[in-house]
């Protein structure tokens, strides 16, 4: 038999119109729901960044969370854990990260309630690294899914790879790079992929593989490829004694774990290549864009005044301003204002423009927090010239927007 787990990543950022949102909607996450009611024996791993969460639930999309909710009582579908605002966790500060983390899971458990028990876990953009594995464990999850890339090794298909982490150890799932990214662009048909897999397990007596991608792959991405796709190849294993559906989580039941050497460094869009150059997450921070340079010192200089607040916030002038800044630092730290930061391949400068704004939003109310509070004028005009530093950081991000 061959198992197949497969995983959809539903996300979209902080900064996303209604107009966007509702389209997105209409054509994605309400026919994933259909498909799956109306395949029983349909199972699939979610993530949903707690950001959407809270994004369908005000924009008035919540028969798409009750319907995922009844999913996981039905045990179709497996919940996993993430980053509420889908940051990239190993570039910012750990307390940031478990913090995303924690807001994650308060939020998904508020709207799924006990659907939602995470075993898993889901790096934005499978951005590994050992450090933030060591967090994920830390908060007590069992496994992480990282890209194929990261595999240093025999490939997993008959076995669990675990590895350690300080005086523990985690799980870590391997996506089929090739074959994901063959459904993710259209490069496979149902009946193509059905035959693909049963090749890569043959001569073995039990074998799985996992596909991961965008959940808005299936209706927005390719119309009609959570019918064409998605149902045509539930319909096809429906009876199939070769082929089953399965979560993630069930695969820890029916495979040994085997200690492998851990992950490398990378995500799911990262190559050899850059791997090789240690140019880990290049679509976020890579060495030869200027602009993704300059963001992150920004970023910098933005973590710094908040942390100047979060230290001074000492009396009740202070207190409403630093509070401001809590909840917009939170959605500063999304990936998206890096992707669209990458010239001749992926480019947007109002979405750009969006995250910078929320970083000097959370820099504005970090700062006045300092200027009110009972601290000296001299820590209040050290802060200040930081957020004039930003202030010309900035600036030049925007320069290098119409240039």
């Amino acid at each position: 038999m061959i198992y197949w787990a497969p995983l959809l990543h539903f996300y979209q950022p902080p900064t996303q119109s209604h107009g966007v949102l509702a389209k997105v909607c209409k054509e994605s996450y309400r026919p994933l729901v259909r498909v799956f009611k109306k395949h029983p024996e349909s199972r699939i791993t979610v993530n949903m960044c707690g950001v959407l969460t809270e994004m369908l639930a005000d924009h008035g999309y919540r028969d798409i969370l009750k319907g995922l909710e009844k999913l996981g009582q039905r045990g179709q579908v497996e919940f996993v854990e993430s980053s509420k605002f889908h940051a990239i966790l190993p570039l910012i500060p750990e307390i940031e990260a478990k913090r995303q983390i924690s807001l994650n899971k308060k939020t998904n458990l508020s709207f799924f309630k006990d659907s939602y028990r995470p075993r898993g876990f889901f790096l934005p953009e499978m951005c590994y690294s050992d450090e933030t594995a060591s967090i994920v464990k830390g908060m007590g999850y069992e496994w992480v899914i990282v890209s194929g890339i990261a595999c240093q090794g025999k490939w997993p298909m008959d076995y669990i790879s675990t590895f350690k982490l300080g005086s523990g150890s985690i799980k870590a799932f391997f996506r089929d790079d090739i074959i994901s990214n063959m459904i993710s662009f259209k490069n496979i048909d149902a009946v193509g992929f059905v035959s693909r897999i049963k090749e890569l397990a043959e001569g073995k007596e039990d074998a799985y593989i996992i596909t991961a991608m965008d959940a808005e792959t299936f209706g927005h991405h390719i119309r009609g490829w959570e019918n064409i796709f998605l149902a045509k190849v539930y319909e096809i294993i429906e009876d199939s004694d070769e082929v089953k559906a399965v979560k993630i989580s069930d695969l820890l039941e029916k495979f040994p774990a085997v200690k492998a050497r851990p992950p490398k460094p990378s995500s799911w869009s990262t190559s050899n290549e850059e791997i090789m150059a240690g140019n880990y997450y290049p679509l976020w921070n890579t060495p030869h864009n200027n602009v993704h340079r300059l963001q992150w010192e920004h970023m910098d200089l933005c973590l710094e005044i908040f942390q100047e607040a979060e230290k001074k916030k000492d009396i009740e002038k202070s207190v409403p301003f630093f509070n401001t800044a809590r909840g917009t630092l939170d959605m500063a730290l999304h990936s998206c204002q890096f992707w669209w930061a990458n010239k001749g391949r992926m480019w947007n400068e109002n979405l750009i423009n969006k995250g910078l704004i929320l970083q000097e939003e959370t820099m504005l109310n970090s700062y006045l927090a300092v200027a009110n509070s009972g601290c000296k004028d001299s820590e209040k005009k050290r802060c200040y010239n930081k957020v004039i530093a930003a202030r010309h950081i900035a600036g030049k991000i925007r320069d290098e927007i119409v240039s």
